[in-house]
């Protein structure tokens, strides 16, 4: 029931950390929970630590929940949120889910893990029993979270109906009643208010434990919106090309998080990284690793060797999209529309950061036009022109 790493690997915080070793020491069988709220359809590698956690757990003998938020979800968490989240209908929940256990299935063995709803019980909660949960906490309290205190910065509004958020997850530990819970590290408020409810309505001690957020591509939060998600659900040309062209400091965080790699040889990276070790061949690993869990062995050897022809040898990709374009098309212009880019911003930021190239030739400038040939945006995008 131990493993040395459970409580350290692609972990951020542990709360508190007393109670949890002395769980693990007892050696006896931990009831362990991961609740997620099934708000959106895709994943991708950031999601994927806390499931990771949830598996490594499972995996080591624990009794292991995944609980559905097919009732919060209804409500939406304000955790990291700049302003009040959209509801959703049980319909879009049962819809997102549905896609979400597809993509967790790449992590997850569904059928060795406890699956729960929390509309279940939390349907059922009346009046009283709401008041009764909020008597254990203070407006203070919740005006100490993050979002909240920027909101009232910035003059925005906070529905009363987001207080209630955290004492309805932390009722799902109340009902669940378990040792430990799981969350990304904006998850620890709802955590740790679910370790309130523990104790007042009698149940077991629990500690919480936080799992690491990691980067996109371009170091900055991991977002549809800056395009540098790397999903659970990319083809193994688009997961390598993706890994390859992480910043050299999100290496170690990545073999550490979303790899199965013994941490031993984690190190013994970290340390060869801080000597001679060209950061291109710690990348090459990590993209293995990475491609042969979500698509085996064979397509991660393929990648490898496609990658090498290609930025090793200077050859163009096998696969090449060609595309006919009307003469005088803006470059900018061919970009949005092959959806080389998520937005203009972003293509004209990959324009004035020298990242798109035209026959070898830096695009300088949003004017230019395009020509006969090969566009890249990019380190891995790959266009053929015609006109």
């Amino acid at each position: 029931m131990s493993s040395p790493d459970l409580l350290t690997r692609g972990v951020s915080e542990v709360v508190p950390r007393a109670l949890a070793e002395e769980k693990q020491k007892s050696g006896k069988p931990m009831r362990v929970y991961l609740g997620i709220d099934p708000t959106g359809a895709r994943l991708h590698l950031g999601h994927s630590v806390p499931l990771r956690k949830l598996k490594a757990f499972a995996d080591a003998g624990h009794h292991v929940v995944f609980l559905i938020g097919s009732f919060t979800a209804m409500i939406g968490d304000p955790s990291g949120q700049d302003k009040m989240r959209e509801a959703l209908t049980r319909e879009q929940v049962e819809k997102n889910f549905e896609t979400y256990k597809k993509q967790a299935g790449k992590i997850l063995d569904f059928g060795k893990i406890e699956l729960r709803y929390n509309h279940e019980w939390l349907e059922k909660l009346d009046g009283r029993k709401i008041l009764e949960l909020a008597s254990h906490f203070t407006v203070k309290q919740m005006l100490q979270r993050d979002m909240f205190k920027e909101r009232i910065k910035q003059e925005k509004e906070i529905a009363v109906m987001e207080f209630l958020y955290p004492l309805l997850v932390g009722y799902d530990s109340v009902i669940l009643d378990v040792d430990v819970e799981l969350g990304g590290n904006d998850q620890l408020f709802n955590m740790l208010a679910g370790r309130t409810l523990q104790k007042a309505y009698g149940k077991r001690d629990k500690f919480v434990l936080t799992t690491k957020l990691i980067e996109g591509t371009d170091g900055r939060k991991m977002s549809k919106t800056y395009d540098n998600c790397i999903w659970l659900e990319d083809s193994a040309k688009e997961m390598y090309g993706k890994l390859m062209s992480i910043k050299d400091e999100l290496i170690v965080t990545y073999l550490e998080c979303v790899t199965e790699m013994a941490m031993a040889e984690v190190k013994e990276i970290e340390k060869s990284l801080k000597g001679k070790m060209n950061p291109k061949d710690a990348k090459m690993r990590l993209a293995r690793e990475v491609v042969t869990l979500y698509h085996g062995a064979d397509a991660a050897k393929h990648e490898e060797e496609q990658f090498t022809s290609v930025f090793s040898k200077h050859e163009l990709p096998e696969d090449i999209k060609e595309v006919k374009v009307e003469k005088g098309s803006l470059v900018i212009d061919v970009i949005m529309n092959e959806k080389l880019a998520p937005s203009k911003s972003e293509a004209r930021r990959l324009i004035e950061q020298g990242g798109v190239h035209m026959n070898d030739v830096t695009v300088k400038t949003i004017e230019m036009k395009v020509e006969k040939g090969i566009l890249k945006v990019g380190k891995r995008k790959f266009l053929r022109i015609s006109l």
